[in-house]
């Protein structure tokens, strides 16, 4: 066995172990009882620290040396450069730090649940206190081992490459045109009669909806499934996707764009290269492209006129027939652009600015610059300046909505809106080479759509870096305007 293939195995044997640890978080989040919760958290710290231990043994530099000295193909030397990637990231951190952030991050996302629905922020702020202390830890040994700054060196975490230089030029030419476009749209839409959906709408009902899209728009349910948590979220392995959304019995397009959403995590995780499964260059290359394919589907596919002609008849059979879930009504009730406090229920305009705060706010954050008392008051001035909404006293709908933070998950929140900016940059790029595109969603050929994503973004994991990936996949490296321009054509065009 020579050092490359001694790699390979080691890489397999964390992937096998890391399933369990994926489904068991998972379980935690939809099935697991009140009283299970401190247990499993041990459980998940046991088994972070192991994994941790596995990815930094002694004999990793000079295998990584050894293999970089044979002679490799092209992906093997490409696989190389993701293991020596994952490598230093694992070698940078304590395991005891891993194993009690896992604890610390497990207890708060457990307590948030409860804590959150009561508007609990004195409860909760000293165990998000806890976990933002354990995450600069951790932040400071990334930033020593990679000669980033703190906050940089957990962004490289889920989005490699991105820089939060580069996130302030972007999200400030952002904020330079959103609000005004927000007032733009809502002008235009003020004419607009739109039939709001009578209910109630049984959960079983939507659940069954949310079924029957997920088979249109692809997804394999011998690979997956649904379920229900306090949080949206896509997880699992490859080989076995867990979805959840969550459910209201007043409203139900919440819940299925949420479905939807989920899906196109679902489809890019069910469709990464098999062939290189087990490695680090069959896992999605970044969170900012797993986020450009959950809206691929729910916005450039799921908010299209064209798709809410496949999409009604579905409303109507599993829902009951009304007004309001014909194709029309049913296209504007998908693109009705209103400032809200939920980041997860707003439309697409709108989203950015949930973003660009989180984003501020974390990264002041991380950087020493402001401490956890500091976020309820730093959150309503950036909702009443971005949003035009005041949240003081409102913790639940405010700082408290989102699970990332309790969760330790800290350099995420930009990759949501990196994800539409790419999404948008792939379908302009699906245009040019399909003129006919919107005619054929709108005859419901979703085919087409999902053969180009599969061969240009599912199918290379991680074979390429990001910048690489997109310009192969587009013609060009992140280009944010492309982003402006779909939400013109398609709320003002």
């Amino acid at each position: 066995m020579n050092a490359y293939q001694e790699l390979t195995r080691r890489h397999q044997r964390i992937y096998r172990l890391g399933h369990l640890q994926s489904i068991a978080s998972w379980d935690q989040s939809a099935n697991m009882p009140e009283k299970g919760a401190e247990a499993r958290a041990a459980a998940l710290a046991e088994m972070g620290g192991l994994l941790h231990e596995l990815a930094t043994a002694p004999e990793w530099p000079g295998l990584l040396a050894q293999a970089a000295a044979e002679p490799l193909d092209d992906e093997q030397r490409a696989s190389v450069r993701e293991m020596q990637r994952h490598w230093r990231a694992s070698n940078a951190l304590p395991q005891q730090l891993v194993e009690s952030l896992s604890l610390a991050s497990s207890r708060c996302e457990h307590a948030w649940r409860t804590q959150r629905h009561a508007n609990d922020w004195d409860g909760h702020r000293p165990m998000l206190q806890e976990v933002v202390k354990l995450v600069r830890e951790a932040a400071q040994h990334l930033s020593q081992a990679g000669g980033l700054s703190r906050y940089d060196a957990l962004l490289d975490q889920h989005e490699p490459g991105m820089r939060a230089a580069e996130l302030e030029r972007v999200f400030g030419d952002l904020k330079s045109w959103l609000p005004g476009l927000i007032q733009e749209v809502q002008a235009h839409q003020s004419t607009q009669t739109v039939l709001t959906p009578v209910g109630p709408f049984p959960v079983a009902a939507q659940r069954e909806l949310g079924r029957a899209v997920m088979g249109l728009m692809g997804f394999d349910f011998e690979a997956g499934r649904l379920d229900e948590s306090a949080h949206p979220f896509c997880g699992g392995v490859p080989e076995d996707v867990r979805m959840t959304t969550r459910y209201n019995e007043t409203e139900p397009l919440t819940a299925l764009m949420g479905v939807i959403h989920e899906t196109g995590h679902g489809r890019y995780e069910q469709n990464l290269p098999r062939h290189w499964l087990g490695l680090p260059m069959a896992q999605a290359r970044s969170m900012g492209l797993h986020e450009s394919q959950s809206l691929s589907f729910e916005m450039q596919l799921g908010s299209h006129p064209g798709f809410a002609a496949q999409l009604s008849p579905l409303l109507q059979q599993h829902l009951g027939a009304q007004p309001a879930f014909e194709p029309a009504n049913l296209h504007r009730l998908l693109t009705r652009v209103q400032p809200g406090y939920i980041r997860v229920d707003a439309d697409e305009v709108t989203y950015p600015a949930h973003v660009i705060l989180r984003f501020e706010i974390e990264r002041a954050l991380v950087e020493d610059e402001i401490e956890v008392d500091d976020i309820p008051a730093l959150w309503d001035a950036k909702m009443q300046q971005l949003l035009g909404l005041s949240t003081v006293g409102n913790f639940k709908n405010g700082c408290m909505q989102d699970v990332h933070w309790p969760a330790g998950l800290f350099g995420y929140f930009p990759c949501y809106t990196l994800g539409a900016m790419y999404a948008a940059q792939f379908f302009a790029a699906m245009r040019r080479e399909m003129p006919d595109l919107d005619e054929r969603i709108g005859r419901g050929e979703l085919q087409p759509v999902f053969d180009w994503l599969r061969s240009r973004i599912w199918s290379q994991g991680s074979r390429w870096d990001t910048a690489e990936l997109v310009r192969r996949a587009s013609g060009e490296t992140l280009n944010p305007a492309h982003f402006q321009a779909h939400l013109r054509a398609r709320y003002l065009g």
